[in-house]
């Protein structure tokens, strides 16, 4: 590595650790020039426990969405303020890494070493992007729906662009007619944005998020002084409601309060059944 190249490196360390210059060369030489490595080599010593920009938290950004012949991508990229988020490099940055994320199935680890348009890794790439704007910049969660057992439909919210928003929510429908009823496709996908369904069926809810609601749900009936097998009725009935509003094929339909989910895809079922075989939803910081 020349001279110029190790002091471009070294200030490029200092700026996302906020570690000191000879910390920062040592650090360096030990990992040959990796700046990525050079990170952990410094958080492992305790040197960068503290720094500057790997202690904020990145919970603007944006999502992108990509789609072809029925396969749709989906990515998530933090910044810390909403002012980067509507950066032209941020931006550009997020685009490139949007169609690289759908060329690379969704997987994280193979997008983080797979080659931009100037000939640099994405990580590499991504450590210059922090340099240059002086915020921590994550690339945080991605996935991937493929053409096979179902057809894909998506939705984004108050897109800033095409395909680009603040929530963006995809879902694979089985049984769907092409020209007959696509259209509930579309629809399904907006349901799910507005209301965040946490699994397709009340069994698919994550054991843990029950259990914990059940707790909660029990602590506010005990606490309101009612007698211990009026509080565990209560409890059953409230559990049953929270497993209907926060599974998909039991919320009520968004465009008709009237009916759940599940009666609107049958009432849209044509030649065959429409079944849900897997949805997304991402919301830009939900949960960071």
């Amino acid at each position: 590595m020349s001279e110029k190249d190790l002091l471009e490196n070294i200030k490029k360390l200092r700026e996302i650790t906020g570690v000191g210059f000879k910390d920062c060369k040592v650090a360096l030489d030990e990992t040959k020039g990796d700046i990525e490595k050079s990170v952990e080599f410094l958080r492992k010593k305790g040197i960068a426990k503290a720094s500057k920009k790997m202690s904020r938290t990145a919970s603007e950004g944006l999502v992108l969405v990509r789609e072809s012949e029925g396969k749709v991508s989906i990515i998530e990229i933090n910044s810390e303020t909403d002012f980067v988020a509507k950066n032209k490099d941020f931006i550009d940055f997020c685009k490139e890494l949007s169609e690289l994320n759908f060329n690379n199935n969704g997987n994280l680890e193979k997008l983080n070493d797979a080659k931009m348009a100037n000939g640099s890794l994405v990580k590499d790439n991504l450590v210059n992007l922090i340099s240059k704007i002086g915020e921590k910049i994550t690339i945080r969660r991605a996935n991937f729906f493929d053409n096979s057992n179902g057809s894909n439909f998506f939705y984004v919210h108050s897109a800033i662009e095409k395909n680009i928003g603040k929530i963006i929510s995809i879902v694979k429908l089985e049984g769907i007619i092409d020209g007959k009823n696509e259209n509930i496709g579309a629809k399904l996908a907006m349901h799910i944005a507005a209301s965040n369904p946490l699994a397709i069926n009340r069994d698919g809810i994550d054991k843990k998020i029950v259990d914990k609601e059940l707790e909660i749900i029990k602590a506010e009936i005990t606490n309101s002084g009612k007698p211990a097998d009026i509080a565990e009725k209560i409890s059953k009935g409230k559990i049953s409601k929270f497993l209907d509003e926060n599974s998909l094929l039991n919320q009520i339909w968004i465009m008709d309060p009237k009916k759940k989910v599940s009666e609107i895809l049958k009432e849209n079922s044509i030649e065959k059944e429409i079944n849900v075989i897997d949805f997304v939803k991402y919301k830009v910081g939900e949960g960071v």
